[in-house]
């Protein structure tokens, strides 16, 4: 590297830790503000007003960029991670790599979740006025969820609306699945067919990631005011009334989640990656915090990728095509909550689950993790979906509405790391199997 580049790279760094130290400053401002609010004027109408015409709207403007952008990234980042493998055996080694990785560490985060509601069964010591008087709060958020669900598509119509009929409809719809396919589709025609004219195609469509990567950091250049305004919103209405009076299941999630994050990533990053896990976790840390502050893998998938690039040094073929895709299919914190949240309530309303009908529900998480949106409260019609397969009343889902954003923050950290730590694994394995190749010939 040249002088010129390491200045470049070193101001990079520098522009990035104090945006991270900005963000951090937004986070603990909003809190202590959106706390001092709630502890002394509880339920005042000026802090009604404030969220829904000030804090509020900055907040979703702020989602409102980045989702704008998140579709012509997703796309132009996916094509091009295929259409820079080279060819189709490598395409073959990644994606079986990654769909193999996906469900083992997803079916591992559900185990976890399910063994630890069922160890510590948070649903038995709820009580009945608290969980009453939580439940009429959020009856009517609980029935536009339900309603949600009731629409969603299940079995095979679920499958069949993966590939879709309209691609620009399938965009106009923020409709991910599908144009993660068509992307992988047209990904695949560009490393099949290589002509020059294709060639000009790869490069234009190079080109709208990086304008869609350079939108997105002025964007996110505002992402300090947004934080900020998340938090407040969150303490000023809630305070922590509501998670003390579900301590036990936010406990419960978190501490499934925690072993995920602390015990399965590192094992995974020490084992497969031969990385330093308290290195990973330093190197990701501003991921992290984006993650948690917007709730979102989607909105956070800019950021995931440029830290892959500059912190992580992994290989972009590579990290754009598992980064991309694990925004919507690697998503170990959703599969936790939602197996966690099913059991909880069927505690709750006294519905004895049967071992099988707890395979059922581990399934439908894994499955679910796969493709749920990446957007926040993204996984609640499913959980609503789950509860009614199983034989919970889908309307208890308004039991937990009052911490789920709280919750939500926190799964979609420990998504957006995970997808981290699957790029770190499969670019090394895949590296590995490179270097095979290369002594073989």
């Amino acid at each position: 590297m040249n002088d010129a580049s390491e200045m470049a790279a070193g101001a990079s760094g520098n522009g990035h830790g104090k945006l991270q130290l900005r963000i951090l400053i937004g986070f603990l401002a909003g809190t202590i503000a959106g706390l001092l609010a709630y502890s002394l004027s509880p339920g005042a109408p000026w802090i009604e007003w404030l969220v829904t015409y000030v804090t509020g709207p900055v907040g979703q403007i702020f989602l409102r960029l980045l989702f704008m952008l998140v579709i012509p990234l997703l796309f132009s980042a996916l094509v091009v991670g295929i259409a820079e493998m080279g060819e189709m055996r490598s395409l073959r080694n990644v994606g079986l790599r990654t769909l193999l990785y996906t469900v083992t560490v997803s079916a591992i985060a559900v185990v976890i979740s399910l063994a630890a509601v069922n160890l510590l069964r948070p649903g038995d010591g709820v009580d009945p006025a608290a969980a009453r008087d939580l439940l009429a709060k959020g009856d009517e958020g609980a029935a536009g969820i339900v309603a949600a669900s009731a629409k969603s598509e299940a079995g095979v119509n679920a499958v069949l609306a993966i590939v879709p009929n309209n691609i620009i409809a399938a965009m106009g719809a923020n409709d991910i699945l599908a144009v993660m396919f068509f992307a992988l589709f047209f990904g695949i025609g560009l490393l099949l067919v290589q002509t020059p004219c294709t060639e000009t195609l790869k490069d234009a469509i190079e080109g709208v990631f990086e304008v869609a990567m350079k939108l997105i950091g002025l964007v996110i250049k505002l992402a300090p005011i947004a934080i900020f305004c998340f938090m407040f919103n969150l303490s000023a209405q809630f305070g922590w009334d509501l998670l003390v009076k579900l301590s036990a299941y936010v406990g419960v999630v978190l501490l499934a989640l925690g072993i995920q994050m602390f015990g399965v990533f590192p094992l995974l990053l020490k084992l497969l990656a031969h990385k330093s896990p308290l290195a990973f976790f330093r190197q990701t840390r501003e991921a992290s915090v984006m993650a948690f502050s917007t709730a979102s893998s989607n909105a956070t998938l800019p950021t995931a990728l440029r830290v892959a690039d500059e912190q992580l040094g992994l290989p972009s073929r590579i990290s754009r095509f598992v980064l991309t895709i694990g925004a919507t299919a690697n998503q170990n914190g959703t599969a936790m909550f939602e197996g966690v949240t099913v059991l909880f309530l069927a505690q709750f309303f006294g519905v004895d689950l049967s071992l099988a009908d707890q395979a059922f529900v581990m399934l439908i998480c894994i499955l679910a993790g796969v493709g749920t949106a990446g957007v926040p409260g993204g996984s609640l019609p499913v959980v609503a979906l789950i509860l009614a397969g199983v034989g919970v009343p889908p309307e208890g889902i308004g039991l937990i509405l009052g911490v789920d954003r709280f919750l939500d923050m926190c799964r979609t950290t420990l998504n957006v790391v995970g997808d981290l730590v699957a790029a770190q694994v499969i670019s090394v394995l895949s590296a590995k199997d490179e270097l095979v190749v290369v002594e073989g010939t």
